[in-house]
């Protein structure tokens, strides 16, 4: 794929890494912007992996509620200093972060959280969906890798499409939000709630409900 000045722009925006490096890094993973950023992280060339380090214990403790009630979500996003806790921006990235867990339902923050055996246990349900597709056993392993990886992008909240910018992931506007705002962020735990939710739900007549409230 060619790489343009945009590209390398957009990287070095992400990154604050040096141009050259950023136009490597993209050349190595054939214009992926999100693979070009993990690169650079890598190899130590990041700004915002070389903030990723440092202690982070600062930050807010926010709520969002959603469609008149029936979700709520409780996020705690910490930054290094009460200084840049109380900045627009940081407050504005942990809203975005609040709503993306409204709307997109995440289970997990980040990858390495998934148990182990949930990962195998959605190997199994993955591989048995490829053989009954019809596919060869020769290719049903690598179609489960990547398999896995979509479902990643479905359970881990970095690794989600960005409800507001379908082409970057929630990774991608952690590192952004990182590289400007200059201190290490991490999006820490969450607790999301649905009214109803686990909860047997009741099947309403409500004709039957009227003719009954007539009749008093």
């Amino acid at each position: 794929m060619a790489i343009n000045a945009s590209m390398v722009k957009e990287l070095r925006e992400i990154t604050g890494a040096g141009m050259m490096d950023c136009k490597k890094a993209l050349v190595e993973t054939d214009g992926n912007i999100e693979k070009a950023v993990e690169y650079l992280r890598e190899k130590g060339l990041s700004q915002a992996a070389k903030k990723s380090g440092r202690i982070a214990s600062e930050g807010l403790v926010s709520s969002y509620i959603h469609m008149g009630g029936r979700i709520g979500v409780l996020v705690e996003v910490n930054c290094e200093t009460d200084f840049v806790a109380k900045t627009e921006k940081f407050q504005e990235f942990v809203k975005n972060i609040a709503m993306q867990i409204a709307a997109a339902k995440p289970e997990y923050i980040r990858k390495e959280e998934v148990p182990q055996d949930v990962i195998e246990k959605e190997k199994e349900i993955l591989r048995a969906q490829a053989l009954n597709e019809g596919k060869p056993e020769k290719i049903v392993d690598k179609m489960v890798e990547g398999r896995i990886e979509k479902y990643y992008k479905d359970v881990c909240l970095l690794e989600q499409p960005y409800i507001k910018d379908g082409d970057k992931s929630v990774s991608t506007l952690l590192n952004e939000t990182i590289a400007e705002i200059g201190e290490n962020i991490n999006i820490r735990r969450f607790v999301r709630y649905e009214l109803g939710e686990g909860l047997e739900k009741k099947s309403c007549d409500f004709a039957s409900e009227v003719m009954a409230e007539l009749n008093k």
